[in-house]
């Protein structure tokens, strides 16, 4: 059994002795703003499913812009102290709690496309990180692209010595293999740091380009190299989550699995008509590596990648077989 159907088991018999725990409205939290396509893609369909699937005794209220809490690094903790019932947030900005999850974001690891169904398949490895929570979801986003406010990249020198803010630790060491600088950043920090020139730039996806209106502060996108793939997860008070009874839980269970899959396609749609129209763009250009410059970043990262897997198995932690099963060798 995988994690989630081993977690759902172990939790009936709680559920059935507390007599079905009865209507429950879950509180999520996302720190994105209210108007985030994560609202109408991922969030209006889990809720449906999981109201439909318990007959209407559970439902979820969504809370966006930070209402319960600002702060994106805050979301993790939110949901284990009862703050919040269900939570969206990056594993990279609680790094030391996900060593093992934040190998998936690292070049060559995962495909774009294929990387979630990777992920979900692979889930019980990943058990012992989400122990003081219920995994509810967890996604690959599109890839990280380099953001330039005003200096074009066309080489990895171009980014010597540059302020270029990062998703996580992994994130920022791959980018100081480039010969930047890395700023471990929340993502809704970014546009003022680019307008006011504390970053010259950012590695992150295309969907912020108009979910965080970045296109509006970056003149240059890079693309053509391997390189970083975030990812998101949907987390559960874990407390909360075993006073449900059975229904409501395995509701959750699957519920959670299709958001995994919506979350993916969302993220990965979106990112390509937000770049697309970026392209199109006067004033704006979408630059891509020739491919002797795109081998040049992708040796500096492999190396950067050697390391961290090299660390990462020192601390004990099983990072090879992992990235191994990852990959499906």
């Amino acid at each position: 059994m995988g994690i989630l159907t081993k977690i759902a088991a172990g939790s009936i018999a709680l559920g059935l002795a507390a007599g079905a725990a009865g209507a429950a409205e879950l509180k999520l939290a996302d720190f994105q703003p209210p108007t985030h396509f994560v609202v109408e893609k991922v969030y209006a369909p889990f809720a449906a499913a999981v109201e439909d699937a318990t007959g209407g005794d559970v439902t979820v209220k969504v809370f966006m812009g930070g209402e319960l809490g600002p702060g994106p690094a805050e979301q993790y903790n939110r949901v284990v102290d009862g703050v919040a019932d269900l939570a969206f947030s990056l594993p990279g900005y609680t790094a030391s709690t996900f060593p093992m999850t934040l190998l998936t974001e690292l070049p060559g690891v995962i495909d774009a496309e294929t990387g979630t169904t990777r992920i979900l398949a692979n889930l019980d490895m990943l058990s012992d990180e989400y122990r003081r929570v219920q995994i509810v979801g967890l996604w690959n986003n599109a890839p990280n692209l380099l953001f330039m406010a005003e200096k074009p990249v066309h080489s990895m020198a171009d980014l010597a010595g540059l302020n270029i803010r990062v998703p996580s630790r992994n994130a920022g060491l791959i980018v100081q293999a480039w010969g930047a600088n890395p700023v471990s950043m929340p993502a809704p920090e970014i546009y003022n740091a680019m307008q006011t020139g504390v970053l010259d730039g950012a590695m992150i996806d295309a969907t912020t380009l108009g979910a965080f209106k970045l296109a509006e502060v970056t003149k240059y996108i890079t693309q053509g190299m391997e390189t970083t793939i975030s990812d998101f997860f949907l987390i559960m008070n874990r407390d909360v989550f075993d006073g449900l009874d059975a229904t409501a839980q395995t509701a959750i269970i699957e519920a959670g699995k299709q958001a995994s899959i919506n979350g993916h396609d969302a993220w990965s749609g979106i990112a390509a008509g937000a770049l697309e129209g970026f392209a199109a763009t006067e004033g704006k250009e979408v630059i891509t590596l020739s491919e002797d410059e795109a081998a040049t970043f992708n040796e500096a990262a492999a190396a950067a990648v050697a390391q961290i897997l090299a660390e990462a198995e020192a601390e004990g932690i099983p990072a090879q077989a992992f990235v191994d099963a990852l990959k499906g060798e």
